[in-house]
């Protein structure tokens, strides 16, 4: 769905919310990743003008070449996730070389409806594989930035992180149904909060114990509250019932906030103490730091 700009000089007169999330680049392989999408569709109609072998050769290309593109644009998107993140285990599943291989045999198959023999298809069919991953890469092949993280905290928080996405997800589509462009802009900062808070967790997985009831308690509570405002709200414009909602959001955005920063700090106590008992060690053993 399309969404106006907001500002002081939008229609509806209303503020840019301050803490607004910017809108994501588009990644730098877009286009020809979409480009795959379209390319290999000539195939759905060239399998007509053919016989039955004809036919079935190039529909299979053409399944197995969509089927391609959607794993590409997958693998790019866990490779996304993966960048962002200080901390990331690898993608489990290599989807961008699952879609070099799968590339590949389309090709290969397009190619063998084409010509009689074995060995044109075949070199073709390589030959896309190695295009692909020129032109896109292999998945990450490493965890980043694992060293000394307990892997189960990392997946504890993996989880709870994922089920907090799902609770912002809910409010999102719930107050589209206020139709209200600055109530959705203000949903829209609270979330970018909240997600602040979700990468100091990932971050430092030690932090889970004193965010959880920010992840699923408070967060739950947003939003059902948020389902029933927008319902209300929808109905009968309730100026009140407006308030009362802004007031809800500024109250757990400043919540969030200050426990986002408390943790920032708990974690910088935690390295200056871990400084500091290194610094005794080192003079117990007779060697003056400075």
């Amino acid at each position: 769905m399309a969404q106006r700009f907001g500002g002081k000089h939008s229609p509806d007169g209303g503020p840019v919310a301050s803490g607004a999330r910017p809108m994501a680049a588009p990644h730098r392989a877009g286009a020809r990743r979409n480009f795959l999408f379209i390319a290999p569709l000539p195939l759905l109609f060239s399998a007509f003008a053919q016989g039955a072998l004809g036919m079935a050769l190039d529909l299979a290309a053409l399944a197995v070449l969509l089927l391609a593109a959607w794993l590409l644009t997958e693998g790019l998107k866990a490779e996304d996730a993966w960048a962002a993140r200080k901390i990331a285990r690898r993608p489990g599943i290599p989807r961008k070389m699952f879609a070099s291989a799968l590339t590949g045999i389309g090709v290969a198959l397009a190619a063998f409806s084409l010509e009689n023999g074995l060995v044109a298809p075949v070199i073709l069919g390589i030959v896309a594989i190695a295009l692909h991953v020129t032109a896109f890469g292999v998945d990450p092949m490493r965890d980043k930035g694992m060293e000394g993280v307990d892997a189960f905290q990392t997946d504890r928080v993996a989880r709870a992180v994922e089920e907090a996405e799902k609770h912002l997800a809910a409010m999102k589509d719930a107050i589209l149904r206020a139709k209200d462009r600055g109530l959705e802009r203000r949903v829209d900062a609270f979330q970018t909060t909240a997600r602040d808070m979700f990468a100091t967790v990932q971050d430092d997985p030690r932090d889970l114990t004193s965010a959880r009831k920010y992840l699923s308690v408070y967060l739950l509570g947003a939003r059902d509250a948020t389902a029933k405002f927008a319902d209300i709200y929808a109905r009968n414009r309730d100026p009140q019932a407006r308030a009362d909602y802004e007031a809800l959001l500024d109250d757990l955005e400043s919540s969030f906030a200050a426990r986002t920063q408390k943790l920032m700090l708990s974690d910088r106590s935690d390295l200056d103490v871990e400084i500091e008992v290194l610094r005794e060690r080192l003079e117990r053993e007779g060697i003056r730091t400075e």
